[in-house]
Parts: structure tokens; sequence; C-alpha cells
């Protein structure tokens, strides 16, 4: 397309969350993002559609019927009439809100099953974009500012790449909400690279969230230059979900399956009346979860918890049997995020951990530093539960757990702390090499981590007291004595000048 501005990274996310901001209002930002997002992906969509006609323009001149016939093979179907271009020249309507709902529900009926449901929330809704005039006055901003961008201008990793930024960018503002739909990406980074996943194989994340793992997952396999792997995950708050499948469609993963609801109480992925099996299954699932389980879930049909039942107070250990149940058996890899708390609480939890610990698939224990999150200040571990040292698994003969004690490996920031690129390779080099490093990593034989009851708190296994360094009381004694005939040097020294003055006694 001739004269079409090619964005750079950093130019499309400035240009992209200034568009964003400016326009926010009085709107929570929690509730804003959804609108924004939504509204960025339908904005791509326009400009894909507009651009592809201009080309077939070019190609085909006035034969309509060609046009519309490659048009509907297209990645989107467009209605006539529902496109940003087609709403911008109503953009001063009194009910823009109402047009713009109408084109985006025209535009998921007419693409079917791959946009149901995408379009859900309310551009006309009174209770979350205030009155008519502040809404209207909103949308106009909004589409003012879209209006100067155009995201064909960008392929699918630059603009998959801004979509995940204004993710980002949203979850610093949002507090504690950020964590029902981000992870900080330095930590999502450290658990695809501890994963290592490979070509050919299904990627799971059981609590996908907003889709960031899963795809950086997935960039650990492209980067040995393969496509060759699948995406799957589960979320259960509805426009979280709806994030996570526009995310997909930005960075071009339209194969990938998502699914919406509740996964420790009706899992979705299935193949028939079973459990999908994955080679990894990777997740930031919420910490210690309330009330998570079912009125039925002593009776789980696909038998996940037959380590026992995690307490109802805590999620954490059902996330963790989900995960190790999903993953293949004598083959699959499970990395997880937990609370510490998981290392080492007791009752149902220390039975759970134990029977993990005798299966001998706990693999590696990492300790991070606290105050990573928004969404707690505690300090979190990750766990890498690895099925391929089951019995007859190609490493069985692994008994041993390696430990990684990385707390203090962090930059402390405005907001929270920050992981950097420097710290994740330290982690990486030691977990790859596998070795003792004094007060940071060791590698520990079961018999110690049995007689330490299968508690798996890293500092049990990892010495991280510093020694003071040690008073030389004599030496001390020594200076002090110099230090005082000094200062008495010193004193007859100022009494000698005053006096010279004519300064004594203070006069």
């Amino acid at each position: 397309m001739t004269g079409q501005r090619q964005y750079t990274q950093e130019a499309l996310n400035r240009t992209l969350w200034e568009a964003a901001d400016s326009s926010r209002m009085n709107v929570d930002g929690g509730v804003y993002k959804d609108y924004v997002l939504l509204f960025l992906f339908y904005k791509y969509m326009s400009d894909l559609h507009k651009h592809e006609i201009e080309k077939l323009a070019e190609r085909y001149g006035d034969d309509q019927d060609r046009i519309s016939l490659r048009l509907k093979n297209a990645r989107f179907v467009l209605p006539e009439g529902t496109s940003f271009y087609d709403l911008y020249k109503n953009k001063n309507a009194d009910n823009i809100g109402e047009l713009i709902n109408i084109a985006l529900h025209a535009i998921e009926d007419a693409n079917g099953d791959r946009l149901e449901g995408l379009f859900s929330i309310d551009f006309n809704s009174d209770a979350v974009l205030g009155k008519t005039d502040q809404r209207n006055k909103m949308l106009r901003h909004l589409m003012d500012d879209f209006a100067k961008i155009d995201l064909s201008a960008a392929g699918d990793d630059v603009i998959g790449n801004a979509y995940m930024y204004m993710i980002e960018r949203f979850g610093s503002d949002a507090g504690k909400k950020a964590g029902e739909f981000f992870t900080v990406k330095s930590v999502a980074s450290l658990l695809a690279k501890l994963a290592r996943p490979q070509p050919g194989w299904r990627i799971c994340d059981p609590a996908c969230g907003s889709g960031g793992l899963l795809l950086l997952a997935g960039a650990e396999v492209e980067d040995q230059g393969s496509k060759d792997y699948a995406l799957y995950g589960q979320e259960s708050i509805g426009s979280t979900y709806n994030l996570a499948r526009m995310n997909m469609f930005l960075h071009g993963k339209d194969s990938a399956r998502l699914e919406w609801g509740d996964t420790l109480n009706n899992p979705l992925l299935k193949e028939g009346d079973s459990l999908m099996k994955f080679d990894l299954v990777v997740a930031n699932p919420p910490f210690s979860l309330k009330k998570w389980a079912g009125d039925n879930i002593e009776n789980d049909p696909y038998n996940r918890f037959h380590r026992g039942i995690p307490p109802k107070t805590k999620g954490d250990y059902a996330f963790i049997s989900h995960m190790v149940e999903t993953a293949k058996a004598k083959e699959g890899r499970v990395v997880v995020i937990v609370p510490h708390g998981v290392l080492f609480r007791g009752a149902a939890e220390g039975r759970i951990r134990q029977s993990l610990l005798k299966e001998n698939i706990v693999d590696t224990v990492i300790g991070l530093p606290a105050g990573l999150f928004q969404t707690t200040g505690i300090p979190v571990a990750i766990l890498v539960l690895d099925r391929s040292r089951e019995i007859t698994g190609k490493n069985e003969q692994r008994k041993d757990v390696f430990f990684v004690e990385a707390s203090k490996l962090f930059r402390s920031a405005k907001a929270q702390n920050v992981m950097d690129d420097e710290h994740i390779s330290k982690i990486l080099e030691a977990v790859k090499k596998r070795q003792d490093i004094e007060k940071f990593c060791r590698v520990v034989q079961p018999d110690e981590i049995e007689e330490n009851d299968y508690n798996l708190n890293i500092t049990r296994y990892v010495d991280t007291f510093e020694e003071e360094e040690e008073v030389d009381i004599e030496a001390n004694l020594k200076e002090l004595v110099e230090i005082n005939a000094e200062l008495a040097t010193l004193e007859k020294e100022m009494a000698g000048h005053l006096r010279e003055l004519g300064i004594v006694n203070g006069e």
C-alpha cells in the first residue's frame, strides 16, 4: 500500500498507549482495558480488511464479484457497513455506542464460532461508561486517536507484542486485579525457558489469563526454527478469556484452542470422556484460591485428586494435581508458580507433596524474590515436575531434587521488584548445569528430604546464612586511642588560634 507508515515496535507501543490513556476519563482502569483492547482488535480487523480491499482492487479493478469471493477467504469477514471506517463517519451520532454494538455483533455473526461471544461488552452502557454525554465524548476521543493509526502497517509479531505491552501497562495500573489476566513478563519468560518446549509438543495453560505465558512458550519453540506446536488453554473469567482469544489472533495463532470455564470443577480440554494429555503444562494459577472445590469434588470423574483432596480454603495443590494428571505419563513436564506455603504446609497438602516426591517427579524448586507481582508482596517459588522421571521413563534414574535460592536476584523499582535478564540467565544457567553453588543452589538426595519430613522449604537445603565480619577488638581500641590523641591535638591548636583572634572562652 503506497505511503503506508511502517511502525517500529517502540513507536507502535507508545502510540497505542497514548491513544488509550488520553481517552480514559473517569472509567475504572480494570474495566476500561476490556474496551480499549477490544477496540484495538476491532481496528486491527478493519485495517486488514481495508488493506485487503485495496490490494484486490489493484488486481481485479471493478470486478466486485471476484473481490467479494476473495474476501470470503480472508482471516476475518467484515459485513458491509461494519468496519471502523464506516462507524467513524458517524462518530458524532448521539447513539454512537449503540452503533458500535450493532457493528460488532454483526461481525460476530458473520464469523461464526471463531468470534462467537468475543464482542460481548456493551459500548452503550450507562453503568460502566457513564451517561450519554460523557460516554459519547470518551468514544469519540478513542475513535479519533485510533483513526490516526494504521495497524495493517505492523506484522503479526509487532501488533501482537504491542497488544501484550498494552496488557502489561494496564496490569501495572490494575493493582491486585492484575493477577486475573497478567503475569509479569520477566517471570513468565523464566517459566517458558525453564519449560524447554520442543517442536511437535502440545502446550497447555489451565489458568491461561490473557494468554501471554502460552505465547512465550510457543516462542521458545519458534526460536528453534520450528512452528510445529499446538497451544491450549482454559480461563474462568469471561472477559479475560476474550483477551486471550484476541491475543492469539493478533499473534497469528488462530488455531489455538481456548476454553472458558472453571478448570478445577469443569475441565473442558478433553478428548472424548477423558482429559487431554500434554507434553507441557505451564501456569501461574491464582494463589491459595478459596472456595475452589465444588460439592462433588471427592468424586472427581477424572481421579485427579487420588493423592488427596487439597484443603477447600487453598486451591494450590488442586491446580498442581490437575496439571500433573494432564501431563503425559512418563513424558510430560509441569512448570508452575506457587506461594511458598506449598513447599512446607502440612496436613492434606503435606501428604500430597510427599506423594509427589515418592513418585520421583519433583525435579526442581526455585525460590523467587518477594514483591514481583502486583497481586501480592509475598515471595513465590517455581516447581518443575517431570513425569519422565517415573518408572520406565527416560529419566527414571534421576532421583535428586535441585534447589535454587534466587530470592536476592532482583532490582528494586518504584512499584515492585523486577528480575532483569541477568537474573534470569543466572537461574537458567544453574538449572542447566545442576551443580552446587554455595549459598545459591544445591542438588539434594531423597533421603535428606525424607529426613526433613518431605518439607521443601528451600533454606533447609541451601544455606544462605552470611557470617558477620569478625571484629578485632584490640585493633579497634588502639585506633580509638589514636583518634583521641589526634582530637586533643586539634583542640589545643584551635584554642591557640582563638587566643590569636582575641576570642577566649567564647567571648
